[in-house]
């Protein structure tokens, strides 16, 4: 199965990358709807999606108001967008406020219970992070494979989610920062490249890609790779439109 990254920065998009957007094109599945979902109609493969989203901030729901001309009309009928509760509350009230978007969403909204079945037999699952406003990670499995996806917490190896995430093929885990001056991250909620490296050796993960990146870092050189990878040596930086295997 392959994992296509269709937004990998954080806050706003640039030229270089759009807001947080994941795809699981086989099963239709998505991660994050941010101004990555700009290009969701290219790797459309079936014919239903199931939009799971972390957090309810802009750089992650924004897509959602794409999806009406990006996606053919009997799709749509077929999609959910799961998210807590409180969260879809929101996105329904304001975001979808006639006075923000006049159209209505012509898809399902579902809470987040428990664990949630995938299209291929799998499950996914969804535990809290700590970032204003609240925020939750997802860790996926299915077929002897497993994914996890972090954004919008601060990364320490002591954090509640890094047993959930323990063992898993592939974690894309946020790291805003690249190196975290005067204890930025923890201010904003968002974390810093070594500190990542330090979760992913601890959870012992196979892969780490780096996404939500700052908008503002121009060139991925900001990121020292090499002192990052003498804590977890299989690390890369994520952008946009690259396909994992997984």
């Amino acid at each position: 199965m392959k994992l296509v990254l269709l937004g990998t920065g954080g806050y706003f998009p640039t030229s270089r990358r759009q807001t947080a957007c994941l795809m699981l094109p086989e099963i239709g599945v998505v991660l994050d709807a941010g101004t990555g979902m700009c290009s969701i109609g290219k790797h459309l493969q079936t014919q239903h999606l199931d939009i799971f989203l972390t957090h309810a901030h802009l750089d992650h729901v924004a897509g959602l108001t794409y999806l009406v001309n990006l996606v053919p009309r009997d799709v749509l009928a077929r999609t959910t967008v799961h998210a807590q509760q409180l969260k879809l509350n929101a996105i329904r009230e304001h975001l979808f406020a006639e006075a923000i978007f006049p159209v209505a969403p012509p898809f399902k909204f579902a809470p987040l219970v428990g664990k949630c079945p995938l299209p291929d037999g799998g499950t996914l699952e969804h535990f809290p992070l700590p970032h204003p406003g609240g925020s939750v990670g997802f860790r996926l499995d299915w077929l002897g494979h497993s994914l996890a996806y972090i954004t919008d917490t601060t990364a320490a190896t002591d954090a509640h989610y890094v047993r959930r995430i323990r063992g898993v093929d592939v974690l894309i885990h946020e790291a805003y920062f690249a190196n975290d001056k005067n204890n930025i991250a923890a201010s904003t909620g968002h974390s810093s490249l070594l500190a990542v490296a330090e979760v992913a050796a601890a959870a012992k993960v196979g892969r780490l890609v780096i996404a939500h990146i700052d908008p503002q870092v121009e060139s991925d050189d900001a990121f020292n790779l090499m002192a990052a990878r003498q804590i977890f040596s299989n690390l890369a930086i994520g952008t946009d439109g690259m396909e994992i295997e997984l």
